[in-house]
């Protein structure tokens, strides 16, 4: 029997845009509060924050990186005395693992946000590259280690020698969705494509650009996000001629109003965790082009059903040519194969399952 409420500290680089920030202040936001009660913790500042966090407690550690907050973690650990403290993102996960060393009673668990391996062969300064012996090292000190995705985890696994008892398989959630669509393309409109993504170099836009300016019928395509490569993609898309078609937005809080308003979502990365935007998109009723590629995106998308997964840029072209002839897509079936796999109450009964567990092993 549970005498008092389970004290979790959710900790976060910080709550702007961003897939684990949106997901972690999410699941923190929807546990049974007659249970837990959780914490967000946050290294930056409140200033920074793109998110609607509710009525739940939020601490700003008021410093600018991760590195910096060593001191202020330790001294919040010390003073607050979570039960349970969970982290996102490796170099976050790899600082939390050094704390955890100090915090016997505390059951520290990581979610990891990518398939590290894959991501260091596309991002050069990937902390892969430089610290992959100090994850190694690390990892170990953590209790568990959540991964969005079964190629996530098999990674952590055979590269990184992570026990397979150590890690827990959690999908991300759908969040809460105020959009979707009613009706089917449009015979009498050029079709409308979407792309919501981190704008680096692994997101693989630019094979999205490539894709574009391959087709020979009229689009509109709409892509949201920033990121690094912005200027290089703005550079593209005008040399490849692509750019008067293109309606840019750098950051919205309506994603699932456009996802709703286009006929296919456009997925070019070369690696992913598990990808949220592509679930939001089958969410909301539109369908999914995607890449091959390491992650979750074949644990969304059934072919056929709520889209395609193509294996190179010759046969993501072919299917864009087909689908704009033949649009084959009902939103109704596109959403039903998500809700039924990936709803709110499904995954945050997981994350909650997986905290009593812990707490249960502290008893024993």
């Amino acid at each position: 029997m549970i005498k008092k409420k389970i004290k979790i500290a959710f900790v976060l680089p910080s709550l702007g845009a961003g897939g684990a920030e949106r997901i972690i202040s999410f699941v923190a936001q929807n546990l049974n509060t007659e249970i837990f009660d959780p914490t967000l913790v946050v290294i930056g500042f409140k200033s920074q924050n793109d998110y609607n966090t509710g009525s739940i407690s939020v601490v700003y550690l008021n410093k600018p990186r991760v590195l910096f907050s060593f001191f202020k973690l330790l001294s919040y650990f010390k003073n607050e005395k979570p039960n349970i403290a969970f982290s996102s993102i490796v170099h976050l996960n790899t600082l939390i693992a050094i704390l955890s060393i100090g915090f016997p009673k505390i059951k520290f668990v990581a979610r990891e946000a990518s398939v590290l391996t894959e991501l260091g062969k596309h991002e050069a300064s990937s902390i892969l590259k430089i610290q992959k012996l100090i994850i190694t090292f690390l990892y170990k000190f953590l209790n568990v280690i959540v991964c969005q995705s079964i190629d996530m985890a098999n990674d952590l696994i055979q590269n990184f020698n992570v026990s397979k008892d150590k890690i827990v398989l959690i999908n991300n959630p759908i969040t809460n969705f105020s959009e979707f669509k009613t009706k089917k393309k449009s015979d009498n409109e050029p079709i409308k494509f979407i792309s919501v993504a981190r704008l680096s170099k692994e997101k693989g836009i630019e094979r999205i650009i490539n894709i574009l300016a391959q087709l020979k019928f009229p689009y509109n395509y709409t892509l949201i996000g920033d990121g690094n490569e912005k200027e290089y993609l703005f550079k593209l898309m005008k040399e490849k001629g692509v750019f008067k078609s293109v309606n840019y937005i750098p950051f919205t809080t309506k994603v699932d109003m456009y996802l709703a308003e286009s006929d296919l979502f456009l997925q070019g990365s070369y690696v992913d965790g598990f990808p949220n935007a592509v679930l939001e998109s089958c969410m909301v009723g539109t369908p999914v082009i995607a890449i091959q590629a390491p992650g979750g995106i074949s644990e969304i998308i059934e072919d056929g059903i709520n889209g395609f997964i193509v294996e190179n840029i010759d046969e993501f072209i072919l299917c864009l040519n087909k689908l704009n002839k033949d649009y084959m897509f009902k939103p109704d079936t596109v959403r039903s194969i998500v809700v039924d796999r990936f709803n709110k109450n499904k995954i945050i009964l997981k994350y909650e399952t997986l905290f009593l567990e812990l707490m249960s092993s502290n008893e024993n």
